[in-house]
């Protein structure tokens, strides 16, 4: 192996933004993440939106309200 040419490995302590925290080894002496086990959503069984961009509230703005509702009062229209 060539000397020199790999990175540094350091114990890198991982902090995610619900508040949990641990330490493994990485390149990097720091990472901050979004989402970790203890907050996802597959691991939890609670449903939460990841909202990274406001993209939730753009959407709920654009096709929230009356959108989804059946449109007329006539339950025979067919949907037109």
């Amino acid at each position: 192996m060539k000397p020199d040419i790999h990175p540094k490995y350091y114990e890198t302590q991982v902090t995610c933004a619900c508040g949990n925290s641990f330490k493994t080894r990485a390149t990097v002496p720091v990472i901050k993440v979004d989402i970790c086990n203890v907050c996802h959503p597959f691991y939890t069984g609670k449903q939460k939106f990841v909202d990274s961009a406001g993209r939730v509230e753009r959407f709920q703005r654009k096709f929230g309200g009356d959108y989804f509702k059946p449109k007329g009062g006539d339950k025979n229209s067919g949907g037109q």
